[in-house]
């Protein structure tokens, strides 16, 4: 059973960020700087070719805590941030960079890896998500939500499929061709992103990822452009989303 282990600290506007490890996995948790109370615990996951601490990481939160004063959790992926490759990881990056550069669709490379990096990362997060639990300023009782896209919904979908602590998520940017199972399991209220115009994705499969979850309260939120262009906006919407069903009212209106 592993412990987390703090390895550096930070402390800027109202929020402590920290750097840990769990075993040899490297992740980050930001808390609100008063820590006057366990609070909920949110779960990120990042997409890929990012890593834990990536912008869109810190911001979104940022955002979960000027929002809902949760803490946040991220850590790398196997094979991203400062975590080693191994040779498959090389060859389906390999690949991917191929297609990409032949014009061809990098959709196949991409679910075949992701759901790779899926059954690499589901322990991780278990072990992971054990650890902070035995943390005073979370602790085992509090609620878990998660939130991933791309990448993170890859390795989010089976995570929340199997992990009962979860008990909200957002999800959105991926193809359903290996989601749609595990999404049928899935329950807990659920907010979904959607890019209508992406390069990618055809609408048509992200609508189907959407309609294989089995949750009777889920919220698709649609929006205009294309892969990488889904609006800063939907960061807020997720943080009232963990506000609602999470248990603590938001502290901003924005």
């Amino acid at each position: 059973m592993h412990s987390v282990n703090f390895t550096a600290e930070t402390s800027s506007d109202g929020v402590v960020e920290r750097d840990f490890t769990v075993g040899e996995v490297t992740g980050a948790l930001w808390s609100p700087a008063s820590g006057a109370e366990r609070a909920p615990l949110v779960l990120m996951g990042h997409g890929g070719g990012q890593h834990r601490k990536a912008p869109a990481m810190v911001g979104r939160a940022r955002r979960i805590i000027d929002h809902c004063g949760f803490n946040v959790a991220t850590i790398d992926a196997p094979g991203h941030g400062g975590r080693p490759r191994t040779a498959h990881d090389e060859k389906e990056i390999a690949e991917m960079l191929r297609a990409r550069a032949a014009g061809e669709p990098e959709g196949p490379v991409v679910v075949r890896y992701n759901a790779h990096l899926a059954e690499r990362a589901l322990p991780e997060w278990l072990a992971t998500l054990d650890a902070l639990q035995r943390l005073p300023e979370i602790g085992a009782e509090g609620p878990v939500g998660y939130y991933g896209l791309n990448m993170g919904t890859a390795i989010g979908v089976p995570l929340v499929a199997v992990e009962p602590r979860i008990t909200a998520a957002v999800f959105g940017l991926h193809w359903p061709d290996v989601l749609a199972e595990p999404a049928s399991r899935i329950t807990i209220p659920i907010e979904f992103d959607l890019q209508w115009d992406d390069e990618h994705i055809d609408r048509q499969a992200g609508l189907a990822l959407f309609d294989a979850f089995a949750s009777k309260e889920k919220t698709l939120h649609a929006n205009s452009g294309s892969h990488k262009e889904l609006p800063r906006f939907e960061a807020d919407s997720a943080a009232r989303f963990f506000a609602r069903h999470l248990g603590r009212a938001a502290t901003s209106s924005a």
